[in-house]
């Protein structure tokens, strides 16, 4: 087996829904078939895409997953989706390139500059000492350590044996605490410690919010631990999201369940009925989930009637 890196652009022509599935042609399906079973990481480039002349791409690693199995495209005979699971978001994007340092040696020339050609490549073989890197960067505060020490001479990855660490960093990644913890960091990151249905924001006296992090389509389901797939909320809004009194219409708008919440409680809401949305548009709830918490979760009517939108 071997790590890769998937390069997703936002609003690409490619079914590509990161916590899932990505898309991609037959050119790469040796080296994707060659990392089934292990993990990848997700690298955003500058472009969001196609046409796109703004570089407005983050240019960095984003997310990991593992790489769970590989199906032929029914529509296009030559592409392919890799399906994934446990993915995860890094609560750091960490840019391909820091102080020097390529995080990916193959993505470096001699001469220190770039290596456009390898880095046109949708897909990129990735070591597991670099993967380890990029996790352990990412994942640093969480962690409880500072970001790792990169080597001053980034030839020196070539030229010796890299360092085995102690502990690889999947066996933390795969564990539930620690991606709950994780989740929630993000997702109140997100959403500036304010819940999204009433906006309101409360610390603590040890200065620690208490807004919660709730799955929109819940774990139990397949829901995976992405703040697309995660809403900031109060702990009395998170008890009626979860038990699907309260849900989120396809333009942002508060539905409630006919005659199971009481006025008062509404009265909390926000007043314009919307919910309140992360600035960053890569990081607002995802239509699929959104629709899935609507059908399956959300406990109000099916008819416009009594699946109403308080106005």
């Amino acid at each position: 087996m071997a790590k890769v890196v998937f390069t997703h652009k936002p609003g690409s022509r490619y079914d590509d829904l990161p916590e899932w599935r990505y898309h991609f042609p037959r050119t790469y399906l040796r080296q994707v078939e060659a990392a089934l079973g292990d993990f990848i990481v997700y690298y955003e480039p500058g472009r969001r895409g196609p046409g796109d002349n703004l570089r407005e791409g983050r240019k960095a690693y984003f997310a990991t997953a593992r790489l769970v199995r590989i199906e032929r495209d029914p529509t296009r005979g030559d592409h392919y989706y890799a399906h994934v699971e446990d993915y995860l978001e890094f609560l750091r994007p960490v840019p391909f390139r820091e102080d020097g340092f390529y995080y990916e040696h193959r993505l470096r020339k001699g001469d220190g500059t770039v290596n456009k050609g390898a880095f046109g490549r949708a897909v990129r073989v990735l070591d597991d000492y670099e993967y380890e890197l990029i996790c352990r960067a990412g994942f640093a505060e969480e962690l409880g350590m500072e970001p790792p020490s990169l080597p001053s001479v980034p030839e020196r990855m070539l030229a010796e044996p890299p360092a085995v660490f102690a502990r690889p960093i999947v066996e933390t990644l795969v564990t539930r605490p620690f991606r709950d913890r994780a989740f929630a960091r993000a997702v109140q990151g997100a959403y500036g410690q304010t819940c999204a249905f009433t906006g309101l924001r409360i610390i603590n006296g040890g200065g620690r919010p208490e807004v919660q992090a709730a799955h929109i389509r819940p774990v139990a389901d397949q829901g995976p631990d992405s703040v697309r797939n995660g809403i900031a909320l109060s702990a009395t809004l998170h008890w009626l999201f979860d038990r699907g009194l309260v849900s989120i219409a396809p333009d942002h708008g508060i539905l409630v369940a006919e005659r199971q919440i009481p006025e008062r409680l509404l009265s909390l809401l926000n007043p314009d009925r919307r919910i309140r949305l992360p600035s960053d548009p890569r990081l607002r709830p995802a239509p699929a989930f959104l629709e899935y918490h609507r059908q399956r979760v959300f406990k109000g009517s099916s008819t416009s009637t009594s699946r109403r939108r308080i106005r």
